[in-house]
């Protein structure tokens, strides 16, 4: 984490144990994602009921690039939030499920780029609007005239090297764009 640890703890007597067993389970959601920015964590106990004992109500607050996770452990929902213990480790375990679904979403966000085939105008019919380009691996692939950018059609020479991007048309092997090589 970035920002160390921040614990809080409102109306709760703190034991040791219980201080150590959240910065280690803090410590296991360093593992799952590298890039946590903080992690704040309030355990407190809101209502002093006679009747059903004290429930403990957990708040986990995360920070990580692009997003923010929070976590909300409510003790009218769950009576077995009587122990401190129980009430930290749902709130954690939640807080790992959630952060594993924002980094799996982050990781499909990160595009992949391939890079560009390379080839040569192999023949160009200006009239017709369209050329041919010969591949690296001797494959003709038809361009349009409004696939070109960065560049005049009326312009190019046979011969002129160029990067392309290259998809399966209805009559064989097209290129969606077409860009003088550097």
């Amino acid at each position: 984490m970035q920002v160390p640890l921040q614990v809080t703890y409102r109306d709760v007597t703190v034991s040791e144990d219980l201080d150590a067993y959240i910065r280690q389970r803090a410590a296991k959601l360093d593992e799952i994602c590298e890039t946590i920015i903080s992690c704040r964590v309030v355990l407190e106990e809101p209502h002093k009921h006679q009747q059903t004992g004290r429930l403990y109500h957990v708040t986990i607050d995360l920070n990580i690039p692009g997003d923010t996770i929070v976590v909300n452990r409510e003790p009218d929902l769950h009576q077995a939030h009587q122990d401190k213990h129980v009430v930290v480790r749902d709130a954690f375990d939640a807080a790992q499920r959630q952060l594993r679904d924002a980094v799996a979403r982050r990781k499909r966000k990160v595009k992949t780029h391939e890079e560009s085939p390379y080839g040569k105008i192999a023949a160009l019919f200006p009239m017709e609007d369209y050329g041919r380009i010969m591949g690296g691996d001797g494959a003709y692939v038809y361009f349009h005239r409004n696939s070109v950018k960065d560049a005049d059609f009326d312009k190019l020479e046979e011969g002129m090297k160029v990067s392309y991007s290259e998809e399966e048309g209805d009559d064989g092997p097209q290129a969606t764009w077409v860009r003088l090589a550097e």
